[in-house]
C-alpha cells in the first residue's frame, strides 16, 4: 500500500498526474462530453494513489476542465463555451445556440423590501417588495451556474408561479407581456458562498465568474437585476469592438486630407 500522503514528494506526484491528464485533454484524448477513467485505472496507469488522483482531479475541476460532482467519474468539459455581448441573448437561448441543452430549478423565493442599491438598480423606492429568486443552472444535467434575479413585485409574482424547473423564465415572462430587450453587463470575480457551494458542489471559497446584470424594456423600465455565477471554465463572455464607432476612432479620423 503506497504511502504517499504527507510526504515531500506527493504534491509533486498529483501535480505530475494533473499536468499529463491536462496534456491528454487538450491533445483530444479525452474529447469534451466523455468520462474519465475511474480512479483506480487511472492511479493503476500513473503508479500512485486513488489520493494522489483525487488531488489531481481537483486541479483540473479548478481549472474548469472536469466536472466537479463527487461519487462519480468526472465528465471532461474541454473548454469554456462562449457567450458574445453583441446580442442579448437568454441563458437558455444562448445554450440551445451552441447545441446545449439548457435546464435549471428554482431553489428559493423570498419576498422582501428592496434594499437602497436595490431599489435604485430597479427604479423603484426604498423598501419597495421584491422577489429574490435563487436558482440553478445547468448545460446537459451538470450545474455551471448560480443565479440570483431580482425582479419588482409584479414580476416577481408571475416568476413565482412557474414551475421550479422551468427552463425559462425569459421566455415565460415574454409570454406575459415582460420584454428583456437592452442590458447593462458588469464582469468580475466573486467567492463561493454557502448557497454557492450547496447548488455547484463546489470548494467553499472557490473562484467563480461572476456577471451582473441589469436589463430594461422597450421603455426603459428596469424589469430585472441579476447576478449570474459560473464555475470557471464552464463559460467564456465576448465582445466584439470597433473603431470606426467609437468616438476615438472619429478623432484619429483624417482631417482636411491631412493625418
Amino acid at each position: 500500500m503506497r504511502q504517499e500522503q504527507g510526504t515531500p514528494d506527493s504534491e509533486l506526484r498529483y501535480r505530475k498526474v494533473a499536468a499529463e491528464l491536462r496534456e491528454a485533454i487538450i491533445a483530444g484524448e479525452y474529447a469534451a462530453g466523455t468520462k474519465l477513467p475511474p480512479e483506480g485505472t487511472l492511479a493503476e496507469r500513473y503508479g500512485v494513489s486513488r489520493g494522489t488522483v483525487r488531488h489531481a482531479l481537483a486541479v483540473l475541476r479548478t481549472d474548469g476542465l472536469v466536472t466537479s460532482r463527487r461519487g462519480t467519474r468526472r465528465t471532461v468539459l474541454g473548454g469554456p463555451r462562449a457567450q458574445s455581448f453583441s446580442e442579448l441573448l437568454s441563458f437558455t437561448n444562448w445554450a440551445r445556440s451552441i447545441g446545449e441543452t439548457p435546464g435549471g430549478r428554482v431553489d428559493s423565493v423570498v419576498r422582501r423590501p428592496a434594499e437602497p442599491f436595490e431599489a435604485g438598480q430597479l427604479g423603484l423606492e426604498d423598501g419597495a417588495e421584491v422577489h429574490l429568486v435563487l436558482r440553478v443552472r445547468t448545460l446537459s444535467g451538470e450545474p455551471v451556474m448560480v443565479e440570483r434575479s431580482l425582479y419588482p413585485a409584479r414580476i416577481g409574482e408571475l416568476v413565482t408561479e412557474l414551475p421550479p424547473d422551468t427552463v425559462s423564465h425569459t421566455e415565460a415572462l415574454v409570454a406575459h407581456g415582460v420584454l428583456f430587450t437592452d442590458a447593462d453587463h458588469t464582469i468580475d470575480l466573486a467567492w463561493a458562498d454557502a448557497d454557492d457551494v450547496r447548488l455547484l458542489d463546489c470548494p467553499p471559497g472557490q473562484v467563480l465568474l461572476r456577471e451582473r446584470r441589469r436589463t430594461t424594456d422597450p421603455a426603459g423600465a428596469p424589469v430585472e437585476w441579476s447576478e449570474d455565477r459560473y464555475l470557471p471554465g464552464t463559460i467564456a463572455f465576448t465582445v466584439h469592438n470597433s473603431v470606426a464607432a467609437s468616438t476615438l476612432g472619429r478623432r484619429h479620423s483624417p482631417r482636411n486630407g491631412r493625418d
